[in-house]
């Protein structure tokens, strides 16, 4: 693991404080979600999707409906990730860029087509733990790419979901699964806060 990575992770903390005078300029906004997409995701789904909210009109529409949490309101701005159902549905056309200069022969990518479609087709259920997979892991990598440009973050779940999904019309395939707080941190910030000791959460077989 390089000393880079280690140290952003090592350093990352959830901010509740924001500075609400320090904005984020769109070019700032447009790379960190062209990071959280270079997450991983099953069968390169890319099953996710961002929704910048960073006007205060918008922000207070969001701390509607995110019980109010002031940290709405003061980030710069405010991510709402979700992740995509039907997948299976969108995957030629995801896969067709990597067809296109070499990465996968047409016959893997519908043949990951082909057993993806089988899977998820008539499967809720795999549909919506997909979606929440994908989504989580752009979130997270959403967050170190920010803790890598100097920036705070907060992954926020205290919200309702069927009213982002109505405030921000989400389609029925959109599953708001978590909003992230990115800005610049206010002073007095808890830091990291301590995690359980290493034997207590890893098996070795």
């Amino acid at each position: 693991m390089q000393s880079t990575i280690t140290a952003l992770i090592e350093s990352r903390a959830s901010i509740n404080h924001f500075d609400p005078e320090r904005k984020l300029a769109d070019t700032q906004i447009k790379e960190l979600v062209r990071l959280a997409t270079l997450a991983p995701s099953a069968y390169n789904f890319q099953n996710w999707k961002f929704i910048a909210v960073r006007s205060q009109p918008a922000k207070e529409r969001l701390k509607a409906v995110a019980y109010n949490q002031p940290k709405v309101a003061e980030a710069a701005v405010m991510f709402i990730v979700c992740g995509t159902l039907a997948a299976h549905e969108g995957l030629p056309r995801a896969l067709q860029p990597s067809v296109e200069v070499g990465i996968l022969a047409q016959s893997v990518a519908d043949g990951w087509v082909a057993m993806a479609s089988g899977a998820h087709q008539d499967n809720p259920q795999m549909q919506r733990d997909e979606a929440l997979r994908s989504a989580s892991l752009a979130a997270m990598t959403l967050m170190l790419a920010a803790q890598g440009m100097g920036l705070a973050t907060c992954p926020m779940v205290g919200f309702d979901a069927e009213g982002v999904a109505r405030e921000f019309n989400l389609s029925s395939n959109d599953v708001p699964v978590m909003l992230v707080a990115a800005g610049y941190a206010a002073p007095d910030n808890w830091p990291q806060k301590r995690r359980k000791p290493l034997q207590e959460v890893l098996e070795l077989l």
